[in-house]
Parts: C-alpha cells; structure tokens; sequence
C-alpha cells in the first residue's frame, strides 16, 4: 500500500516538477468546498437531497504553452461521497448515514485563457486519476426509540491498477481503492489570485468487484467551487 501512494505521488511530482521548467510556467496553492454526491441512477442522475459538504486542497501547475493556452496538473486531496437521512430525527424510527471517502487526485487539464488583459476569464476539461486514503463511514439513528450510532474507517480494496480486468482484495462493504473520471472547469484569474468552478464526472463504481462500464450509477459526481494563490 505505500509502494504505491509513493508511486503515484512521484508521477505527479514529475509532472509539476517539468512544468517548473516552462517558460510562464507559475505553481497555484488551491482550496475549496466540495459539494459531493453519488449518482443513483443508470443515466448518471443524483438525488440532490443526498448531497455531502466536504472540501479540497492541493497545488497545480500551470504550464503556459500559448497565451491563449495552458496545461495544468496537479495534486489535490479531496473529499468526496454521500449522505442519506430515512424518516425524522428524534422520532422512534430513523437513521442518517454519512460515507465521506478522502482521495489523492490527480487532475490534468487542458484550459483556454482570454490572452490579455488585467484579468483573464478561463475554461477547460481533463481526466483525473484518485487513490482512496482514508475516510468514513458513519451511521446514526434510533430503532423502535433505541438509539443506536456506529463509525468506522472505510475499507479499500488492495487494487492494483496495471491489472486492467481484476480487482484484487475486492469484497462486500470494500471501496475500490481508485477512482477515474473526467474535470470540467471555468474561472478568472489575476495576476495573483485564481476563483474556480469545477465539476468532477467519476466514471469508476464505487463499490468493489462491480462493472464500471454497465451503467452509470454508483459513481462520484463532485461540484467544487474555491480559490487559488499563485506562487
């Protein structure tokens, strides 16, 4: 397990480090909130009730390729998930649950930048790859007035990522230790100071051993909005 948190964080090393060599190339020190979900249908679809506040913070690279045009990767820790509430608090009958999962991403965009001027608007899209790292999974409630509460730290799957067709460790209650999907962002930027939008499309199932590919339910569906330093 930490052979590969060490791997995956020396490819992202490399890729800010190359872009530290860029002419223009400038670092961005990132935070935000997140506004996270879980799609629960076949077409993608959420319930916006279900939706969990959490939040992100990373660096990027921005790596000016044009004026019109950028590249940017990046390290971000993020967290993600869903919350569910069945019947009233307090009554003799209910319970909330809460499945906050923290990842190691790694996001890189392809952004276009209006060229001049004190402040530039942008846009972009790319595909990102997360390394699940912790999180948790909490439940309270109350069964026929009995109260009841339960927290324990999410199980991940011993996956191992350059087996294409194979989910090793998978099983019930297990999380699939990586995530993939795709980045849609828009913003403005100064010279000094970056405001963001951000939408993150999973496209992996959460849940061990299951298809990625049959459906799109089950998947991470995150709206990030935050800001950025240049460094």
């Amino acid at each position: 397990m930490k052979k590969k948190i060490l791997v995956f964080c020396l490819m992202i090393i490399g890729l800010l480090t190359s872009s530290a060599y860029a002419q223009k190339s400038e670092a961005i020190l990132k935070a935000g909130l997140n506004l996270a979900n879980v799609s629960i249908t076949n077409n993608g679809g959420i319930d916006d009730a279900k939706t969990l506040a959490s939040f992100q913070v990373g660096i990027m690279g921005d790596l000016n390729v044009a004026p019109f045009l950028a590249i940017q990767p990046g390290l971000i820790f993020t967290g993600k998930g869903t919350k569910s509430q069945s019947g009233t608090e307090g009554s003799a009958n209910w319970y909330k649950a809460t499945t906050n999962p923290y990842y190691l991403e790694l996001p890189v965009n392809i952004v276009f930048k209006t060229p001049t001027g004190p402040v530039k608007f942008f846009a972009g899209a790319g595909p990102y790859l997360a390394m699940g790292i912790g999180g948790k999974n909490k439940v309270n409630g109350a069964i026929a007035g009995v109260d009841f509460s339960s927290e324990k730290s999410i199980k991940w799957s011993n996956d191992d990522p350059t087996t294409l067709n194979q989910e090793e460790g998978s099983g019930f209650g297990i999380m699939k230790r990586f995530d993939y999907g795709l980045n849609g962002l828009a913003g403005i930027e100064t010279k000094k100071v970056v405001l963001f939008a951000n939408y993150g499309l999973g496209l992996a199932k959460l849940q061990s051993g299951s298809n990625s590919g049959a459906d799109n339910n089950n998947k991470h569906r995150v709206f990030s909005i935050g800001a950025g330093i240049k460094l």
